[in-house]
C-alpha cells in the first residue's frame, strides 16, 4: 500500500515565495536552518545568486496574440506542462515528516520533475512507488554523489533504474564540502532517526597514513574525487541518460557535450560549495553560447519569482529546479506547503508570459532581458 501524506493546512498569509522563507524561519529549528538555508563561507554567491535574477530586467512586447498560450517546453523526450522542477535536497525529513515523499506527491499533483537526492532520508524505491505511476506527473530523476566503491555505484544506480527513474543527475561540483561557516556555528549534527539512507551499507573508503608534506585533503579525502573518466564510466554503466550538475564554465560544458551527456544543471550547489563563485544567472548564458543547441541546459540557484522563470528560459535554459523554497514550504505545510510554491511560480510564469507578450516559451528568446544602451 503507497504511504499517504499528511495533509497539513496551508498557514492563511501565503502569497510569496519569500512568505513562505519568513514563515519557515519561524518552524524550523536552529539546526534545520543553518543546513537548509545557509551557505558557504561568507555566502556571497548564496546572496548574488538571488540578486543576479533581481537585476535582470524584463523588456517587454505588447499587443501581441495570446490567445492559445501555453508553458509547456520539450526536455528529454517528454513534454513538460511547465519548465519548474523540484531540485534534489538532502535530508528533506529534518524539515517536515512526510519528507521527500511530501515533495514527491506535491510535484506530481502539478505536473513538475522531481530529482531525488542521493542523500535523500526516504527511501528511492518508496519515493517512485508513490508516483511513479501517475499519469499527471513530471520527469522523476535520481541525483548521484558517486561512491569510491565501483560495485555500490552499480548497485545504486540498479537500484535507481529498477525504481522507474527515468534519468541520472550527477552532481560534479563538489569533490569536498564547503566552508559551511553557519552550520559550525550551530553545531550542525543529523537528528536521531535521520540519514542518508540510500547509502546504507556504504563503507567509508580507507583514508591511510599520510606520509611527511602529504595533505589530509589532497592525499586523503580527495583520492576518490570523481573525473571526467568516471563520467564516461558512468555513462557506460547505466541505460539512463545522464545529466551533469554544477557546470559553470565554458570549457566544462564543451567537455560533457563531446563525452555524450544527456543535459547540463547550470549551478553553484546553491552557494553551499565554493564562495565567490559566479551567480548562475551570469554563466547560464556563457554555457548556452558554449554548446549552442547541442545540449539541454537546466538552471538553479535563486530561483523566486516566475519572472525569474521566464529570465531563465531567455538566457537559454529549458527547465529551472528550485530547492530551499520548496523544503520552506515544507516545514510550513508538507504536501499541501509545497504544491502551494509550485503553483504559485507556475502563475506568476504565465503572468509574466502575458505581459512580455511571450505566447509560448520559444518566443522566450534573448532580447527579452533587456540591456541598456549608453546615453547619448
Amino acid at each position: 500500500m503507497k504511504p499517504v501524506p499528511s495533509l497539513d493546512p496551508l498557514p492563511e498569509g501565503l502569497i510569496s515565495l519569500a512568505d513562505h522563507e519568513a514563515l519557515a524561519r519561524t518552524r524550523l529549528d536552529e539546526n534545520a536552518w543553518a543546513y537548509f538555508s545557509g551557505g558557504a563561507a561568507d555566502e556571497i554567491t548564496l546572496r548574488a545568486n538571488r540578486q543576479a535574477w533581481n537585476e535582470l530586467m524584463l523588456h517587454p512586447r505588447v499587443l501581441r496574440p495570446l490567445s492559445g498560450g501555453h508553458t509547456r517546453v520539450e526536455l528529454l523526450g517528454r513534454t513538460l506542462a511547465h519548465p519548474v522542477m523540484l531540485a534534489p535536497v538532502a535530508f528533506q525529513r529534518m524539515a517536515h515528516p512526510d519528507g521527500e515523499l511530501a515533495c514527491a506527491y506535491a510535484a506530481a499533483a502539478l505536473g513538475a520533475g522531481l530529482v531525488l537526492s542521493t542523500q535523500a532520508s526516504t527511501p528511492l524505491e518508496t519515493v517512485a512507488d508513490a508516483v511513479r505511476d501517475d499519469p499527471g506527473r513530471g520527469p522523476l530523476w535520481f541525483q548521484l554523489y558517486l561512491q569510491p566503491d565501483r560495485g555500490f555505484n552499480r548497485e545504486l544506480i540498479r537500484r535507481a533504474e529498477d525504481a522507474g527513474y527515468e534519468a541520472l543527475v550527477l552532481t560534479v561540483d563538489a569533490p569536498s564540502s564547503g566552508a559551511r561557516d553557519r552550520e559550525r556555528r550551530a553545531g550542525f549534527r543529523l537528528p536521531p532517526g535521520i540519514s542518508a539512507v540510500n547509502l546504507q551499507g556504504l563503507r567509508p573508503p580507507a583514508l591511510g597514513t599520510l606520509a611527511p608534506g602529504q595533505s589530509a585533503m589532497f592525499d586523503s579525502l580527495l583520492r576518490h574525487a570523481p573525473t571526467w573518466a568516471d563520467v564516461e564510466w558512468l555513462l557506460g554503466a547505466t541505460r539512463l541518460p545522464v545529466l551533469l550538475k554544477g557546470v559553470l564554465h565554458e570549457a566544462d560544458a564543451r567537455q560533457a557535450a563531446a563525452l555524450g551527456v544527456a543535459g547540463l544543471i547550470v549551478s553553484n550547489h546553491g552557494g553551499r560549495t565554493l564562495d565567490t563563485a559566479p551567480a548562475t544567472a551570469w554563466a547560464l548564458p556563457r554555457i548556452a553560447d558554449a554548446v549552442g543547441e547541442a545540449l539541454p541546459l537546466l538552471v538553479d540557484g535563486g530561483i523566486r519569482r516566475g519572472t525569474d522563470v521566464l529570465k531563465a528560459v531567455a538566457l537559454g535554459a529549458r527547465a529551472v529546479l528550485v530547492g530551499r523554497p520548496c523544503v520552506y514550504a515544507l516545514a510550513n505545510a508538507g504536501t499541501r506547503g509545497v504544491a502551494h510554491v509550485l503553483r504559485l511560480l507556475c502563475d506568476e510564469l504565465e503572468i509574466a508570459m502575458a505581459l512580455t507578450g511571450c505566447a509560448t516559451l520559444a518566443e522566450a528568446t534573448a532580447d527579452l532581458i533587456f540591456t541598456r544602451a549608453p546615453l547619448r
